[in-house]
């Protein structure tokens, strides 16, 4: 049962929470105070980079791990997997932000003209992390993606809630890895690997415990 809002009256502080995310998504935007937009820097990444194409998937990435969150906010009585839950939309929420920050620093657009995961590209194929039941494309080249089925699942879901989300955000935990390891493979730019050693060591983490929670259902 909601009130006139939507919000469950079991989980009140749900739209503080909605709210408290949705303003991490800009906090990486405000870092852009006092900064120079204009001219980009000849060392600035440029748009068809590993950095770039790590910038705008990441965003794409991280942001359904939000919506899978808030999701299970929603449906969950566990307070680990709330706790956790919040963590990981409060972390990449703001992740996700700084980011889309880059992008205008650097002068570069938020979209690219090329497909998804294209700057993971070895002698022209893609790495092969892809999922192979996606309804996708994006699915299909971005590791760990959730696809609509999957989600639409997830917001249906009763009793089943809480393994389903920890399912899907363990492999979707494991293909932010790939990503993140395959932009340390591919960059030397101190912020941006900076950023993708911080979400392999915590993702690595989050999976385990993860685990743990699942085994315990």
């Amino acid at each position: 049962m909601t009130d006139g809002d939507g919000v469950s009256p079991r989980h009140p502080w749900l739209r503080v929470s909605a709210v408290a995310v949705a303003a991490l998504l800009l906090v990486g935007v405000g870092v852009l105070a006092g900064q120079r937009l204009l001219p980009a820097e000849s060392s600035d990444p440029v748009t068809t980079s590993a950095e770039a194409g790590f910038a705008r998937d990441m965003q794409t990435h991280h942001l359904q791990a939000v919506d899978m969150s808030m999701i299970i906010l929603e449906k969950s009585d566990n307070q680990a997997i709330r706790t956790l839950a919040y963590d990981i939309a409060t972390a990449q929420g703001q992740q996700a932000g700084q980011m889309f920050a880059w992008l205008i620093m650097w002068n570069l657009p938020q979209a690219s003209s090329e497909p998804a995961m294209t700057w993971m590209m070895d002698d022209g194929e893609h790495d092969s992390h892809g999922t192979s039941d996606s309804d996708s494309a994006t699915a299909m080249t971005m590791p760990g993606l959730a696809t609509y089925d999957q989600m639409e699942a997830l917001r249906a879901s009763t009793t089943d809630a809480d393994a389903m989300f920890l399912e899907l955000m363990i492999a979707h935990h494991a293909g932010g890895v790939d990503m993140a390891e395959g932009l340390l493979e591919r960059s030397t730019n101190d912020v941006v690997t900076s950023l993708a050693e911080g979400m392999v060591a915590v993702q690595m983490s989050e999976i385990n415990y993860m685990n743990e929670l699942l085994a315990g259902l």
